[in-house]
């Protein structure tokens, strides 16, 4: 019992960076203190002393905000973070190494007795708000994102996302964006490298706008040099320059803007 106690105690160091002392975990961490009354009263519910093991449970939810019913199984180095509104179902499984943040549930779809809640493998990360319901699976590594619902199989070391659920593929390390890199540079637009394997889809579409205006540039090019092949000249258009049309790339820069216009229209 004791090593359990060690190793829940180390695994708080380990992810959350808050942490300043044992002392501290032990007496002001209610992730912790729902996993220990959760053992009793798993044990309790094992044993047959059902109406007990649901007691130890309610005092634990009233104690930390956080319900974990009896019949779950939870593996070893289990981490709730903050942890209030933390919902698990009877029928859930949890396995080695997961961690879920506040607001997080592991519910069901039915009222058919059986397997009706999630098995999240081992090293699953589930994100703050996150519904997880049905008798789905959830692969190991996998991360599931702030807010999402998600009520299908996920694939191991995959990453999902939004309402309902969807995968985010990992970017293609293969896929030459240095034309988007020198027209985003020009267009003042600095999102790019940060969206990593997890993307946010508003840089997704803009990177799609560049893709399209660079193979609009390169046909204009190759149909300027046909016509002056055949004698004709298409002429010099005086284009504004990129530069000259920065896009705003932070929510600040936006928020001063309108403040600007704001004033010029009370004046």
């Amino acid at each position: 019992m004791f090593d359990n106690l060690r190793e829940d105690v180390r695994i708080v160091f380990d992810r959350d960076p808050a942490a300043r002392s044992t002392l501290e975990i032990l007496t002001a961490y209610p992730g912790l203190h729902a996993l220990l009354f959760h053992r009793l009263s798993h044990w309790l519910w094992g044993v047959g002393l059902h109406w007990l093991a649901r007691m130890v449970s309610h005092i634990a939810r009233w104690l930390t905000g956080i319900e974990i019913h009896p019949g779950a199984v939870i593996g070893r180095r289990f981490f709730i973070d903050h942890g209030m509104g933390v919902v698990i179902g009877e029928t859930a499984v949890i396995g080695d190494d997961c961690t879920l943040y506040h607001g997080v549930t592991l519910g069901g779809t039915s009222w058919q007795k059986g397997k009706r809640h999630p098995t999240l493998a081992n090293d699953v990360v589930v994100g703050a708000g996150a519904k997880v319901l049905g008798p789905i699976e959830i692969g190991s590594g996998a991360r599931i994102g702030s807010n999402a619902v998600v009520v299908r199989d996920v694939p191991a070391n995959s990453t999902v996302v939004g309402v309902p659920g969807r995968l985010i593929e990992r970017k293609d390390k293969n896929v030459d964006t240095e034309h988007r890199e020198k027209m985003a540079t020009k267009m003042g637009f600095d999102a790019y490298g940060a969206t990593a394997d997890a993307p946010d889809p508003v840089a997704h579409a803009i990177n799609c706008m560049l893709d399209h205006v660079h193979v609009m540039e390169t046909k204009m090019q190759r149909m300027c040099e046909a016509m002056r092949e055949m004698g004709f000249e298409p002429g010099e258009e005086d284009l504004p320059g990129l530069e000259s049309c920065e896009i705003i790339s932070t929510a600040d820069e936006l928020r001063k803007m309108q403040l600007e216009e704001g004033d010029k229209d009370g004046k």
